[in-house]
């Protein structure tokens, strides 16, 4: 049988599974009914990817020691939308704090800046290439220790989640700059789990990946007038997902080794409600689910870090015998407002300080004695914005 292939590649949310249209003919030339076979996005680029990645040679973040595994961590340091073409005077604040580690949470680069939709992703690629270049940014990756998951600008495009064509050729290229290790490599999406520290001062870091596995966000109805505080509305599907099922399953065993202090990682605010924004809000089943699962963890004291809103605050709420506290650190270097200019713009009861719309960084100090968590929020000067302590 001779089979000719006729494809359009559309990257529309549509995209989930492509018909692939088969015209098809015996050799005898007797005709016979089309056939449709139905390929993912991942299968349909992988040919083209093969054959790329003979080609091109992927940017790397450079040389970075190991965090030992008997570290006994007293301080480290995380924070989130870096673009490659702003001042990165902050590596140095951040290193005069003496951190031990630092975790970059998401819009690492932006890479989405000058996408012309091409499947190689040639502005991701030149963006990580620029990043790596910056002096500020090697002096610092050569000394402190870092971890690292992502948000939608070094995913591939705004906002995107699993419906995103390309996310098999990010998620490499994120692999390769950051060095990911052979575990992440192994499976789909970058999510990872590190401990380190003796019996009695072990942290546990949870990386979550919003992006690889996120179901589409729903929008809200067109408005002459649109809201202020975002467009997407609650999508309340029970099939819908962030972390997809493979991920939860993963989240449900780390949550349940032994650790002292629990670091969970989310590229997204956590447990806001009060913008329509991205946030875990968007899946309140989603947000309920994680917040129960964090809720049943073995016995530990934890911290919830996120980015993404190109400001800072500290968040708490009561979930089930305990309180959760959150701190949102966003941006390093593309700051959109001042000192407390999204205080006002943007209420929330849950939020216990200012909304601080400044280039900032946070910084987490843990008092192994006494069993204390300082979450702070930096400024460009490294003052201090934010902060607010909890024991365990």
């Amino acid at each position: 049988m001779r089979i000719t292939a006729r494809l359009v590649i559309a990257t529309t949310a549509a995209f989930a599974a492509t018909p692939l249209l088969a015209d098809a003919h015996m050799e005898t030339g007797d005709e016979a009914a089309p056939r449709e076979v139905m390929l993912s996005p991942d299968e349909l680029l992988a040919p083209y990817y093969a054959r790329l990645r003979e080609t091109v040679d992927l940017p790397e973040a450079g040389p970075n020691p190991q965090l030992a595994a008997n570290t006994a961590l007293t301080r480290f340091a995380f924070g989130s939308c870096n673009h490659q073409s702003a001042s990165q005077h902050m590596w140095d604040q951040i290193a005069s704090q003496n951190p031990q580690a630092f975790l970059m949470i998401g819009d690492n680069v932006y890479g989405d800046n000058a996408w012309d939709g091409d499947a190689a992703l040639e502005s991701l690629r030149v963006a990580y290439a620029d990043q790596a270049a910056h002096p500020e940014f090697q002096r610092f990756r050569a000394s402190v220790p870092m971890m690292a998951t992502w948000d939608d600008h070094d995913y591939g495009l705004n906002d995107k989640g699993a419906a995103f064509p390309m996310r098999r050729w990010a998620e490499e290229m994120f692999e390769v700059f950051w060095n990911s290790d052979d575990e992440v490599r192994s499976r789909p999406g970058i999510y990872d789990s590190v401990t380190v520290g003796p019996e009695g001062q072990r942290v546990q870091f949870l990386l979550l990946d919003t992006r690889y596995f996120r179901s589409d966000l729903q929008r809200m109805d067109w408005q002459r007038e649109r809201a202020p505080l975002g467009v997407y509305v609650p999508n309340t599907d029970p099939a819908s997902t962030i972390l997809g099922g493979e991920q939860w399953e993963w989240l449900e065993a780390e949550l349940a080794k032994p650790a002292d202090l629990r670091v969970v990682v989310s590229s997204i605010q956590i447990l806001t409600e009060a913008h329509n924004y991205e946030s875990w809000e968007n899946f309140p089943l989603e947000r309920t689910k994680l917040l129960d699962m964090l809720s049943a963890r073995e016995e530990s004291g934890m911290v919830l870090l996120t980015g993404d809103r190109h400001s800072g605050g500290i968040y708490t709420v009561d979930h089930g015998d305990e309180t959760l506290w959150e701190l949102t650190s966003s941006s390093l270097n593309l700051a959109f407002g001042d000192v407390e200019g999204n205080t006002e713009r943007e209420p929330d009861p849950k939020r216990v300080t200012p909304f601080f719309g400044i280039e900032n960084y946070g910084l987490i100090d843990i008092d192994w004695a006494s069993r204390e968590v300082t979450m702070t929020l930096k400024g460009n000067e490294s003052d201090t914005l934010a902060e607010r302590s909890f024991t365990w």
